[in-house]
This record gives C-alpha cells, sequence and structure tokens, in this order.
C-alpha cells in the first residue's frame, strides 16, 4: 500500500517549521534596527500573505488569526470583491485631495454612513485615515458646535494616539507619559465594569453611579454643565477589556447629556462595522448619539476614518477642518464594496458565530478558576483571567503565556485590558474555525495552568 497522506484544511493552521522560521528572525533582527522602538509585538509574527481568516508568515506557516489585523480586516484577509473594487478603482483614480475637489467615490460613501447611521436623522460625513483623526474631528466638531470647551471621556478607555484623542484616553499610564502638557479641559469618569465595578454595585446600580458621578461631581466642579461640549465614550470598551455596560448606563448617559445641552460621542472604532453583530454597537442599546467615530473595519484594511454628525452640527465654515488623503478615492471604494458585504450576511455571520463562540465559552468561568469572566457581544469577545476568583486578582502573566501558547500551536490571539484574551477574528469566519479557537485555548489555559 502506497503512504497515506493526511490532508491539510487549507482554512486551518498548518506549522510546517518552527515558529519563528529562519525567514522570520532575519526580519525581525532588521526591524528592531529600523522601525521605532514604540511598537508592541505579543509574539514574533511575520507575515507573508492573508486570505480570509487565515495568514501565512514568510516560513510557510499557517495560522488561524483571530485578531482581524486588530479588529481592522472586518471582510477578512483580501475579500476578492473588495480586492476588485480597490484594483478598480486605483486603475483609474488613486488621489485628488476631497478638501479642495469633488469626486463621486467619497459623496457615495458619506451618503451610505448617513443611511445606516443609528437615529433616523440626516447626517455628514468628515474624513480622516484613522481612528484617532475621526476622534480628533469629533473633538474639534463638538467644541466648535457647542462654544464650549470641556471633554468628558472615561478610566480605561482608548481613543488614539494623536494629542486630542491621546487626551481622551486613559488606559496605560505608558500611553501618556512624557507627553504632557496634553490637551486641556479633559476629564474622567469611571467606566461601568459590570465585573469590576468601581462603586462595588450589580451591573444597573453600577451603570447609575457612573453617570451619577458625572451629574454630581463633574458637571458641578471641574467640568461645568455650561462649558462642557461633549461626552465621549466607547459603547464597548475596547483596550480596556472588552467591557460591556449595561444599557441603563446609555439611558442615563443620554439623558443627562440632553439635559445639559451637551453632545453624546460615539467612539465606535472598534465597535463598529458589524463587529458586535450589528453594524453599529450603539443599536444594541437603541442609542443614537449625536456623533459616531468610526474607523478600523469601515473599509477592511484600507486606511480610512470618519466623523459622522448630525447635519446640524456640521456646519463649520471652509478650512475649519480637514485632511488631505481623508476619504481617498481607492479606501472609499474598499469601504462602500466593505459595507455593502456587512449588508449581504456578513455582520449577520457575526452575530451568529459570536453567538457560537459565547455557547462554548459561558460555561468556562465554572469549569476553570483561573477564568474570572467572558463578555462581549458579536464578535468581540473578552476572557478575563485572574488569579483568584475571590478577589478577582488579575493574572496578566497568565494571559501573555496563553498568548504565546496560542501562536505556537498556530492561533492568533492578543489581549485587551491588563488581563483579558480578545477574540475579534474577521466576520467571515466559519463554525469550523471558530472550534478550533476555542478548543486551542482551551488547551492553552490547561498547558498554561499546569505549567
Amino acid at each position: 500500500m502506497g503512504k497515506i497522506v493526511e490532508q491539510v484544511r487549507a482554512d486551518l493552521p498548518n506549522l510546517t517549521g518552527p515558529v519563528p522560521g529562519p525567514r522570520a528572525h532575519a526580519i525581525i533582527e532588521r526591524d528592531e534596527r529600523a522601525v521605532s522602538s514604540s511598537y508592541t509585538r505579543s509574539y514574533p509574527l511575520v507575515v507573508e500573505r492573508g486570505e480570509g481568516a487565515v495568514v501565512q508568515d514568510v516560513d510557510g506557516n499557517r495560522f488561524l488569526d483571530f485578531n482581524a489585523g486588530i479588529a481592522v480586516v472586518a471582510t477578512g484577509h483580501c475579500h476578492p470583491r473588495v480586492v476588485e473594487a480597490i484594483q478598480r478603482q486605483a486603475a483609474r483614480l488613486i488621489h485628488m485631495s476631497g478638501t479642495d475637489f469633488y469626486y463621486e467615490e467619497m459623496v457615495a460613501l458619506a451618503e451610505t454612513l448617513s443611511r445606516i447611521a443609528p437615529g433616523g436623522v440626516a447626517r455628514r460625513v468628515s474624513f480622516g485615515n484613522s481612528g484617532a483623526e475621526a476622534v480628533e474631528g469629533a473633538i474639534k466638531l463638538a467644541r466648535w458646535s457647542t462654544g464650549r470647551d470641556k471633554i468628558i471621556a472615561f478610566f480605561g478607555s482608548f481613543h488614539g494616539r494623536t494629542m486630542g484623542a491621546l487626551s481622551l484616553t486613559a488606559r496605560k499610564a505608558v500611553q501618556r507619559a512624557g507627553f504632557g502638557p496634553l490637551v486641556p479641559g479633559v476629564v474622567h469618569a469611571p467606566y461601568p465594569n459590570c465585573y469590576r465595578c468601581p462603586f462595588g454595585k450589580e451591573p444597573e446600580g453600577c451603570a447609575v453611579e457612573c453617570v451619577k458621578h458625572i451629574e454630581d461631581t463633574l458637571l458641578k466642579t471641574i467640568a461645568p454643565a455650561e462649558e462642557t461640549a461633549a461626552i465621549v465614550v466607547e459603547p464597548v470598551q475596547g483596550e480596556g477589556g472588552y467591557v460591556v455596560p449595561p444599557k441603563k448606563f446609555f439611558d442615563e448617559l443620554a439623558r443627562v447629556a440632553q439635559a445639559n445641552g451637551i453632545l453624546l460621542v460615539f467612539d465606535e472604532v472598534q465597535s463598529g462595522m458589524g463587529r458586535t453583530g450589528k453594524m453599529w454597537a450603539a443599536q444594541h442599546f437603541d442609542a443614537a448619539p449625536d456623533i459616531f467615530a468610526v474607523a478600523k473595519g469601515i473599509a477592511s484594511g484600507m486606511p480610512l476614518g470618519a466623523t459622522v454628525a448630525r447635519a446640524e452640527l456640521m456646519t463649520w465654515p471652509p478650512g475649519a477642518h480637514a485632511s488631505t488623503f481623508g476619504g481617498n478615492p481607492v479606501a472609499c471604494a474598499a469601504a462602500l464594496e466593505t459595507i455593502a458585504l456587512l449588508e449581504e450576511g456578513l455582520a449577520e455571520n457575526a452575530a451568529r458565530m459570536g453567538a457560537h463562540l459565547m455557547d462554548r465559552l459561558r460555561e468556562w468561568p465554572a469549569r476553570f478558576p483561573m477564568v474570572g469572566d467572558v463578555r462581549g457581544l458579536g464578535l468581540m469577545i473578552g476572557i478575563e483571567l485572574v488569579r483568584d476568583r475571590a478577589t478577582k486578582e488579575r493574572a496578566p502573566e497568565l494571559r501573555d503565556r496563553m498568548l504565546r501558547l496560542a501562536f505556537e500551536r498556530g492561533l492568533l490571539v492578543l489581549g485587551a485590558g491588563d488581563n483579558t484574551i480578545r477574540l475579534c477574528p474577521p466576520l467571515v469566519i466559519t463554525r469550523d474555525q471558530c472550534d478550533f479557537a476555542i478548543d486551542t485555548l482551551e488547551e492553552c489555559l490547561k498547558t498554561a495552568i499546569e505549567g
């Protein structure tokens, strides 16, 4: 009999050699000499190509990507329809600068974003290149349209690293250290982490207390209501640990904002564009903020950000705010195709696959004493690891060990917060790929605990 050759599935990992291999080692050494030391790398992955939810490194090892390029490639790596849209547009017009001239791709995308934004109100759109720029636009528009200067953000938040967005960010000291003074007028409030309520309350009580701190303390002291332009919030806190507040939190925020003429800004850079199983995370909470900041998944890999605001707010004069490359025709073409795919079923797939993942993960806290909490919406899921369930003492070393163990088994996951594993795969992910990921993580968890 001839030798039986086991079929290797193209949609699952296949490690043909050590990770990292020799070519990866060589590129990492070059990187260490030439690239900024500020970049964070959790494990030595050197990518050469990607397709769907699978990437291949420069040594031929294939991995299942549960990072989606940090929640960016919503339609998967190199979706053929997105690639075709990019190629078609690049052959016709690459750049003209929408700040000074007109082209239909920018108009069409602005119309589409206005149509799909919650609230049923007319919207206008300002384009940039990233999530940080989308947040910067929201800050500037809120100040300009209200004539007020104070901004309220939340502890644990991440809004970007440009100076305005960084001033809102309150996630890690290293992100702010050495860059002061930051933009003045920004104050922070507690965010309702139901697993770690800063007030020791149950979910709805926690939500009420967090908003009460804004209403009864901040608005009456260091951020007077008549001086506060906006409250900027992530509907699902991303870098802070994939934290999902109760609906009561957003109901109360909207009440306080409306009562005081304060704009409500949702940073949907990570949670938007189908990531949570709906086009916008705001839809899970029946929320319709005044301004959205969106980026990451909007163009499935092309650099694009957008500030989407109620039309009556975005009436600033020519020259007040613009971006040379924002709304680039190629990025707009990619975004239009991405949104079409989301509306045709990818957002629904995110909801289905997210529900499947949660079904498998729901029992983990009962089965594993090191798993403190499992939470999320759609394909935005966090697994929080602890040393002691009673005290909820964080276990960052265990989390980091699991990231490396998963990498060595062909699964790419990253952390969020101090001790949470984030699951944010491409929205094209399949049930088999989800099962592989959970089986692998369970194996890694057992290995990490035993080790």
